[in-house]
């Protein structure tokens, strides 16, 4: 085939969109002649000089249709944009006409004007719309044959504006697969009113009976407005065993305001939070990570590989990933590397225990900013394996932070969580210690160190909402520890967002803690999720209650006793305001639980003499500590 075939049709194609509109500008020029004169006009207006200035207007609606773009649209899916570039570019050629006929002729009556515009505009918008609804009658008459078996049954929640697009484009282009059927919404206002012939038939808490009553397969939230209470609430109305339940994106990540098919998609758990989006400081953050070397630990992890999607964003000179999970670090490097192209992406397997590797990589790339993920996290795990939660946690970030400081990187964040508050738990306590050491690390060299502490994250490896889903695609039961446990929740990406802003922020030695909101009962989180599967809690899926497992507790905590949380100029971010440990009375303490033997003592009281607010269940259950093999560290305050 001839390559430039394509280019000769479309060339074709203009030629022949553009000579139609010249007959219709005609055909208004003519026109208002005719009805000024009450179609008996007068000789003077048919001599030459008249179609001269015909021609003229003629050539300026075609500069000006063809400067908004109007000879590329496609007639039958003309809307309104295509409506308001007709409005503007006939109302720029008439008022050009307009000043250039009145300036070199006079005797032409001005009413002419008006009618050929009000003619034009009608005659282009009038045809354009004519083909759209030929277009639709001819496609409704393709897709009679459709066997109604075969389309989807649609409740749509919602008869506002995103509904009234979704049911739109349902009855325009997706009728083989969709069938709307009516619109709930809370507004009595609208009950018994028609969207597209497609009746509002009651209200969300009706929605139960329109299900099973006219046999709807599948539910449409269409309420980008909505909060978490009010997703949670009609999630509730709408669950009918076998019915589907979808939603369109919050009003953030609606394209133009605009709602199409394919971005219906599942409720997910975080809608039903209801979380604000995060407003970042955006000049800040490209300030601190533009152009320079950066280096993320626990790069294959859920936060970690959520911190280099961030991260390059804002377009570092290079993005470290330090991961020792060979298959984590692989699947990070191969997106990160496809998704920011352009970026030097360097992968490195590297255990953050082991100080001449970490001296190596810091020396090779010199990072001006560290941010450190990796870290074991599994509660009771840990419980089982206390000698390697203080081996990684506690030695991890001690052999980075004193590398970091060996090597004069600009600024160390570290992650932390709100288990270290009062911990009762071996992962809590050794990530508490982790932050006595990094806060003690501030003025001991130019680096800048802060620490971000933070809840559950919704959708973590090893989190609880990955673990329900399981049970439920095996038909349950779904296991609670607790009927009162509560946790804090918040999505990856928000978490890595206020993580960079709460590092940018940061002096030296300061902890930020962040806004989690209301905490959630783990029993609703697992109801809810029961909902979205199109299951009942209780009937199709047992919740049962299991017992506190080893370091649980029923509520966590943000902030310490000690620590006043103030607020930051960010309205998410807080600091806790507690007096950092000197580096000189915390090492002697860290390094005899570092190099702890099982003849010298046990990991719980070790941590405790670190951690005075410690209160591990069932202290007499102690597990001695694994050796270790010593690393070079250095102790000058």
């Amino acid at each position: 085939m001839d390559a430039n075939l394509p280019n000769a049709i479309l060339a074709y194609r203009r030629y022949l969109v553009v000579a139609v509109h010249l007959v219709m500008w005609s055909i208004a020029w003519i026109g208002a002649f005719q009805l000024r004169f009450d179609f008996d006009v007068p000789d003077q207006y048919r001599e030459p000089v008249w179609w001269a200035w015909m021609c003229l207007l003629l050539a300026m609606r075609t500069t000006s249709y063809g400067y908004f773009g109007l000879f590329r649209g496609m007639w039958k899916y003309a809307g309104q944009r295509d409506l308001e570039g007709i409005v503007k570019a006939t109302v720029l050629s008439s008022a050009v006409f307009a000043l250039a006929l009145f300036a070199g002729q006079t005797g032409f009556p001005r009413s002419v004007l008006l009618l050929e515009f009000m003619l034009a505009m009608a005659i282009a918008g009038g045809l354009r719309f004519a083909v759209r609804a030929f277009a639709q009658v001819a496609n409704r008459i393709e897709q009679q044959g459709t066997t109604p078996s075969s389309r989807r049954r649609v409740l749509i929640a919602g008869a506002g504006d995103a509904g009234e697009a979704l049911v739109r484009e349902m009855l325009r282009n997706m009728q083989p697969r969709y069938e709307p059927v009516a619109f709930v919404d809370d507004n009595v206002h609208k009950l018994g009113m028609f969207i597209h012939n497609i009746p509002v038939k009651g209200t969300i808490n009706t929605a139960e009976a329109i299900i099973r009553e006219h046999e709807i397969s599948e539910v449409v939230i269409a309420i980008p407005t909505a909060t978490g209470a009010d997703m949670r609430r009609i999630v509730e109305a709408v669950s009918v065993e076998g019915v589907a339940v979808r939603t369109v994106p919050d009003m953030e990540h609606l394209i133009d305001g605009q709602v199409t098919i394919n971005q219906i998609r599942e409720v997910a758990i975080e809608d039903l939070l209801g979380r604000d989006p995060v407003n970042l400081d955006v000049h800040q953050l490209s300030d601190m990570i533009r152009n320079e070397v950066v280096m993320v630990t626990g790069a294959g992890g859920s936060i970690g590989s959520e911190l280099c999607r961030q991260v390059g964003t804002y377009r570092p000179r290079t993005l470290m990933l330090v991961e020792r999970a060979e298959n984590a670090l692989y699947h990070i490097h191969r997106e990160i590397h496809a998704r920011f192209p352009d970026m030097q992406v360097v992968p490195c397997i590297a255990d953050i225990t082991d100080a001449g590797r970490l001296d190596d990589l810091l020396e090779a790339h010199r990072p001006g900013l560290v941010l450190h993920a990796a870290a074991h996290k599994h509660v009771p795990m840990m419980e089982w394996n206390p000698g390697e939660a203080i081996k990684n946690n506690v030695g991890g970030t001690l052999t980075l932070a004193e590398a970091a400081l060996r090597h004069d990187v600009s600024r160390f964040v570290m992650i932390s969580t709100d288990k270290a508050v009062n911990p009762t738990s071996v992962m809590g306590c050794t990530k508490r210690v982790a932050e006595l050491v990094v806060q003690s690390m501030a003025g001991r060299g130019s680096t800048v160190f802060v620490t971000v502490r933070f809840g559950n994250v919704l959708g973590s490896n090893g989190s609880v909402i990955p673990l329900f889903q399981e049970q439920i695609r095996k038909g349950g039961p779904v296991t609670v520890t607790h009927p009162d446990m509560q946790r804090y929740f918040m999505t990856i990406p928000e978490a890595a967002q206020l993580v960079l802003q709460a590092g940018a922020d940061g002096n030296s030695g300061e902890i930020y803690v962040l806004d989690m909101g209301q905490p959630v009962k783990i029993t609703q989180l697992a109801e809810d999720l029961i909902r979205l599967s199109g299951l009942r809690p209780g009937t199709d899926i047992e919740i049962c209650y299991t017992g506190m497992r080893p370091g649980e507790k029923l509520f966590e905590e943000l902030s310490t006793n000690a620590e006043e949380a103030r607020k930051t100029r960010h309205p998410k971010i807080y600091i806790g305001t507690g007096e950092p440990t000197p580096w000189v009375s915390l090492h002697p303490k860290v390094d005899e639980l570092l190099d702890g033997t099982p003849e010298k003592g046990h990991v719980l009281a070790a941590l405790k003499g670190l951690v005075p607010e410690f209160e591990p269940p069932g202290a007499g259950n102690v597990i001695p500590m694994a050796k270790k093999e010593k690393h070079p560290r250095e102790h000058q305050p």
